[in-house]
């Protein structure tokens, strides 16, 4: 889950950027959810609306972040990029002198950080 200030614009990237639909819609008084998902998994994602906020959260100091694996990094790269989008660079990173993942992160239009992977070893 996460929260959300304006609902649209985080459903036109979700939907640009990772292929994600709403698949179910609960409307509360003060809030509402959103879950996406894709046709590929069964994962979800659960954007929170609170009505009335006007201004972006904070999102502080940790480092927690949403990951998704591609079947190919670089096309995905390339993808959004040619979305106006801002990817940033594919990093390549090894352990004990083995390739472990590629990846890049992109920010959504809330500042929060996603990690996109290749599907690759144990990111599948």
């Amino acid at each position: 889950m996460i929260r959300v200030l304006d609902e649209q614009r985080s459903l036109d990237f979700y939907s640009q950027a990772f292929d994600l639909a709403v698949c179910d819609r609960l409307d509360f008084e003060t809030f509402t959810l959103v879950y996406l998902k894709s046709d590929e998994t069964e994962f979800e994602l659960e954007l929170t609306v609170n009505k009335g906020q006007k201004v972006p959260y904070e999102l502080g100091n940790g480092y927690g972040h949403l990951a998704v694996s591609v079947d190919d990094l670089d096309d995905e790269h390339a993808r959004l990029k040619e979305l106006g989008m801002t990817p940033r660079d594919i990093v390549e990173f090894n352990h004990e002198g083995s390739l472990l993942a590629r990846f890049f992160f992109i920010k959504d239009p809330d500042g929060y950080d996603i990690e996109v992977l290749q599907r690759y070893g144990r990111f599948k």
